[in-house]
C-alpha cells in the first residue's frame, strides 16, 4: 500500500504542476504579447525622435537664416543712419554759416562791396 499512496502522491503532485506549468505557460504567452508591444512602441518613439530630430534641424537652419537677414538687415540700416547723420551735420553747418551771414550781413556787404566815391547830389539832381 505504501506503494500506492506514493503514486496517488505522486499523480496529485503532477496534478498541482500541471495547474503551475499551465499558468507558467500563460505567464509567458503574455511576456511575449508584452514584448511586441514593446517592441511596436520602441519603434513608434524611434521613428518619432527621428522626426523630432528633422524637424529641429529644420528650425535651427531656419533660425540662423533669419540671424543672418537681421544681422544683415542691422548692417544696412546702421549703413543708412550714419549716411543721414552725416546729411544732418552737414545741413546743420551750412545753416550755421546762413545765419552768420544773415545776421553780420551789413558786414558782409562792407567786406565784399569795394569802397567807391560818394556822390551827394542836390535836390535838383545836378
Amino acid at each position: 500500500m505504501s506503494e500506492e499512496v506514493r503514486v496517488a502522491v505522486l499523480e496529485q503532485k503532477l496534478e498541482d504542476l500541471k495547474e503551475i506549468i499551465v499558468k507558467i505557460d500563460d505567464a509567458i504567452e503574455k511576456l511575449s504579447e508584452v514584448n511586441s508591444n514593446v517592441s511596436k512602441i520602441l519603434a513608434v518613439h524611434e521613428e518619432r525622435i527621428t522626426k523630432q530630430e528633422e524637424t529641429d534641424s529644420l528650425l535651427l537652419a531656419q533660425i540662423d537664416k533669419f540671424r543672418d537677414k537681421a544681422n544683415s538687415d542691422y548692417d544696412n540700416l546702421l549703413f543708412r543712419v550714419q549716411g543721414l547723420e552725416k546729411k544732418l551735420w552737414v545741413a546743420v553747418g551750412v545753416l550755421f554759416c546762413l545765419g552768420f551771414i544773415v545776421n553780420n550781413s551789413n558786414m558782409v556787404v562792407d567786406v565784399l562791396t569795394p569802397d567807391s566815391p560818394r556822390v551827394i547830389l542836390d535836390r535838383e539832381g545836378k
